[in-house]
């Protein structure tokens, strides 16, 4: 009896281990893929030596390991200053998010229509790219602005149709080098320049335009769209993690689901 009150579990116990198995789930998914993942279980592996010394009692390595972990939290801070902003970053959007699609189901309360992205001329220009094999890197705003962004690049006010995505990223345009950024069907910038991941493993056959896609998906909220200029693959990037389609209904589909 005795024992079984002692493994007695409360909600407060529950909610709290459900808390940290998100907070596991989110740090996995932060650090997956990257030099960070390393980094992680090399701490893991020093606290954990740590205690050992410390149930031997060996003194002079236990104080050295004691003052090392005694730092630890700001040597965390700065080793995983990436990995701790797009935390924030996530856990923000998805509040964001999640009151945006609360106040929708409110039918009493007045919101602001918000225009749904054209992502059939988006696909559609996407889908003539592939079978061309032009080279394109298109970056959807959502939650996060991309202002600072739009300044490495030149500034546009167009609205985004079929012919114009295909005409900017034209071989021989001027404007085809570099990512354009699109927000409520409007296209901000062309030739933007955007933050290259250079620590994640991905397959060689990718190149500068899936690693910058992978960098700002990473880094912000926004979604990105890849069309490989050598084998004309389009390839779509959430999360700093991208999936190739071949099937474009099911792209358009995500990508609506993900702009909602």
């Amino acid at each position: 009896m005795e024992l079984l009150e002692t493994f007695k579990f409360s909600v407060v116990d529950v909610i709290d281990i459900v808390l940290v198995a998100f907070l596991l789930y989110y740090m996995y998914k932060l650090v997956k893929g990257t030099v960070a993942i390393n980094i992680f279980i090399g701490i893991v592996i020093v606290y954990l030596i740590w205690k050992l010394t410390q149930a031997l009692q060996m003194q002079l390595l236990s104080n050295i390991l004691g003052g090392f972990i005694s730092v630890g939290m700001f040597a965390l801070i700065v080793v995983f200053q990436q990995e701790i902003r797009k935390f924030l970053l996530m856990i923000g959007s998805t509040n964001i998010g999640h009151r945006k699609k609360f106040f929708k189901q409110l039918k009493f309360l007045k919101t602001e229509a918000v225009p749904e992205i054209y992502t059939d001329d988006i696909i559609a220009a996407c889908t003539k790219m592939g079978s061309t094999k032009t080279g394109a890197l298109i970056v959807l705003e959502r939650n996060n602005n991309l202002d600072f962004l739009v300044i490495t690049g030149d500034e546009m006010n167009i609205k985004v149709t079929q012919p114009i995505i295909e005409s900017i990223f034209f071989k021989n345009s001027p404007l085809h080098d570099g990512a354009i950024i699109i927000a409520n069907n409007i296209i901000k910038a062309t030739r933007v320049i955007l933050p290259v991941n250079n620590e994640k493993i991905i397959p060689e056959r990718f190149g500068l335009r899936h690693r910058a896609a992978i960098g700002i998906t990473e880094k912000t909220d926004a979604l990105a769209l890849v069309v490989s200029e050598e084998t004309g693959q389009i390839s779509y990037v959430k999360d700093g993690e991208f999936v190739m389609f071949k099937d474009a209904s099911d792209l358009t589909k995500m990508i609506k689901n993900d702009m909602a």
